[in-house]
């Protein structure tokens, strides 16, 4: 074999790796190309969401956190990594291109978060009443900002700002059929491949607002058992400066640096981004940080236990190699 060429071995790693990083109802919403040392990254139109998320914003966001995952599993096979985002600007769909050259002396902090992949998981289960504790908070501060990005953390007013905002999106929501038809498309059920499965969904809460987005629309679903959750979870709202296509992949590779540095430190994480689905409620989440940028993810953060875990597609179904076009 060339040394210019990935094995399918390597090539097995790398990409099983980056399509653990987290979408927007576990669509997976991208496909690779392999060629020698140079993987590139496509959205993948035919998994897009475009009901809740109509500019492809949260495609995107997913797309760079499979980017950073493949940094990740490169740097753990011995390789530097130098990458482009949106490197041509004639195909709308390649939003990353990475260059894997071999080194002696790899990346060590990917290399560490490389091994927290297969334990990062979303849990929508409730937190144990243990604070998050400082150098956690700051830990999780400095990684989003590694990536171009910024995370800031609620105080106790700001939660329920923001927790106030979810009564408005449910209410948008009652009437929004084409909502409901797509998030049943991919939520609920027994799901061997992709999508959110009915095992995953945790408990319904007690209370209303929930910390916890219930994703549930089957009938099944919405009789989950009740579980009593935190009254002031631990918040931080992930932005960016600008919001370009480019602003939005690095939000994407600082989600998952967070989350990887997360799950490094003991914690699980959930996700409460109804009100970003939404430009004016977008808008109003960003102006509860009191700092100017465009909001990307509402976070919760806890110490909390994962009942289960979401399936992911095989590497076969997503990836062509320069061999395979030859």
């Amino acid at each position: 074999m060339s040394e210019e060429q990935l094995s399918m071995v390597q090539i097995d790693v790398l990409l099983s790796a980056a399509v653990s990083a987290p979408s927007m109802h576990n669509t997976q919403p991208w496909r690779f190309e392999v060629n020698g040392r140079v993987i590139d990254v496509f959205l993948d139109g035919a998994r897009a969401l475009p009901a809740e998320d109509p500019t492809g914003r949260a495609m995107r966001i997913a797309a760079g956190a499979a980017t950073f995952n493949l940094r990740c599993a490169a740097a753990s096979l011995g390789y530097d990594s130098w990458f482009g985002l949106v490197p041509d600007p004639t195909e709308p769909e390649l939003v990353a291109r990475m260059v894997l050259e071999p080194t002696d002396t790899p990346d060590r902090k990917l290399t560490e978060l490389f091994l927290q992949i297969p334990r990062r998981h979303t849990s929508r289960e409730p937190v144990r009443a243990v604070n998050v504790p400082t150098d956690a908070l700051i830990a999780l501060t400095q990684a989003a900002r590694t990536e171009n990005a910024d995370l800031t953390w609620l105080p106790a007013v700001a939660v329920h700002e923001v927790l106030g905002l979810l009564i408005d999106t449910d209410l948008r929501e009652i009437g929004d059929w084409h909502r409901r038809a797509e998030r049943a498309h991919w939520v609920g059920g027994v799901r061997a491949t992709d999508g959110v499965p009915s095992s995953v969904l945790g408990p319904r809460s007690a209370s209303y607002p929930s910390p916890v987005r219930d994703l549930g629309t089957r009938p099944t679903d919405r009789t989950r058992a009740r579980a009593t959750f935190e009254a002031e979870p631990a918040l931080a709202v992930l932005f960016t400066t600008g919001d370009s296509t480019v602003d939005q992949l690095a939000a994407g590779l600082a989600l998952q640096r967070t989350l990887l540095v997360a799950t490094r430190e003991g914690l699980k994480a959930a996700f409460l981004n109804q009100p970003l689905e939404f430009d004016d409620l977008r808008r109003k989440v960003q102006g509860i940080t009191g700092k100017p940028g465009f909001a990307h993810m509402v976070i919760r953060f806890g110490h909390s236990t994962v009942q289960d875990t979401t399936p992911r597609r095989p590497v076969a179904d997503f990836v062509h190699t320069g061999a395979e076009k030859s």
